[in-house]
């Protein structure tokens, strides 16, 4: 097994704690599939309440190439706005990655902004090589997601205060 590491970064101009972490993270299960129900169905809890140890299935919408993606939460800490969390089955589990294993921070920028880092490491079966090209869809989806939930945010100025 080979393990491909990539980091993503990017900036929002809202607060970490309101704005990625809350909505993106800990309320994710009930945002996401209310303001992107044409790309996810549902997201629930199969084990656990939201915390470590938890297990959650992402059912995506009919029509796309995905159905459903399960993943482990492996560390949570709200204090410090970094969530750790391993994708262990699903379509996104291609014949060449055995698990995805990602760690997202969302850290404080400028006044009011916020810096969300990404780590994702792509553990592949046997002695596969992953390239940019393997992953870039992946990453797409995450920034279009992220972007999904910054426009609820900035249009909602009382959610997540």
């Amino acid at each position: 097994m080979s393990v491909t590491t990539f980091t993503q970064e990017f900036t929002t101009p809202i607060t970490p704690s309101r704005m990625l972490f809350r909505a993106l993270i800990v309320d994710s299960h009930y945002l996401i599939p209310k303001i992107a129900p044409l790309g996810i169905k549902s997201i629930e809890f199969v084990e656990g309440d939201g915390r470590a140890g938890s297990i959650k299935v992402t059912n995506f919408a009919k029509g796309g190439h995905l159905k459903f993606s399960k993943r482990k939460i492996d560390a949570l800490y709200t204090e410090n706005l970094v969530c750790k969390y391993t994708l262990i089955e699903g379509d996104v589990i291609f014949d060449k990655i055995e698990s995805i294993v990602y760690e997202v921070q969302f850290l404080a920028s400028s006044v009011g902004r916020c810096l969300c880092k990404m780590i994702g490491e792509y553990h592949t079966r046997g002695d596969v090589e992953l390239n940019e090209d393997d992953i870039k869809q992946g990453k797409e989806k995450a920034m279009g997601l992220y972007k999904v939930v910054e426009e609820y945010v900035l249009g909602n100025p009382n959610v997540y205060v």
